[in-house]
């Protein structure tokens, strides 16, 4: 069994709001998505605005309650996945999907930044793009979708 299909029957299991995602229609082609009403994608919203403001209160140095943070930060991640997952199921063929796919995947490296940061200028500057990625989590979402956005070019 692949990573992805094991984590999204994990999710399955245990959110009952990636069950509501996935059982949404099927995209019709040419028209715009807008997913940010959807619970689960209204839940990653929430969780990344969270997420963002606990490390926006940092000012750039790391608490000592950093594993709890990385483990919701862990959590949102595999929610991305998991909203990538649904929408290409779903045939959505514009780059939300492939933008909530990187989001999952750079949101460790951010945090592995974080903790491996030498001095506290690097930890500062992890910090911070760990907050600009959040940032773009919340509005990857909620930003009302375009006619012309949803042509995109990946396919993955």
């Amino acid at each position: 069994m692949s990573c992805g299909i094991a984590l999204a029957a994990a999710l399955l299991l245990s959110d009952p709001n990636v069950a509501l995602a996935a059982a949404e229609p099927a995209a019709v082609p040419g028209a715009p998505i807008s997913i940010a009403a959807e619970p689960l994608f209204a839940d990653i919203v929430s969780r990344a605005g969270a997420l963002k403001s606990v490390v926006d209160g940092w000012n750039g140095t790391m608490p000592g309650d950093f594993a709890a943070f990385r483990t919701r930060a862990e959590e949102l991640a595999a929610l991305d996945m998991q909203g990538h997952l649904i929408l290409k199921e779903r045939g959505t063929d514009g780059d939300l999907k492939c933008i909530l796919r990187g989001i999952s995947e750079d949101i460790p490296l951010k945090l592995t930044a974080v903790e491996t940061a030498s001095d506290a200028a690097a930890r500062a500057t992890a910090l911070s793009e760990l907050s600009y990625l959040l940032n773009d989590n919340v509005e990857v979402i909620t930003t009302p979708p375009h006619p012309d956005a949803q042509s995109g070019l990946a396919t993955d």
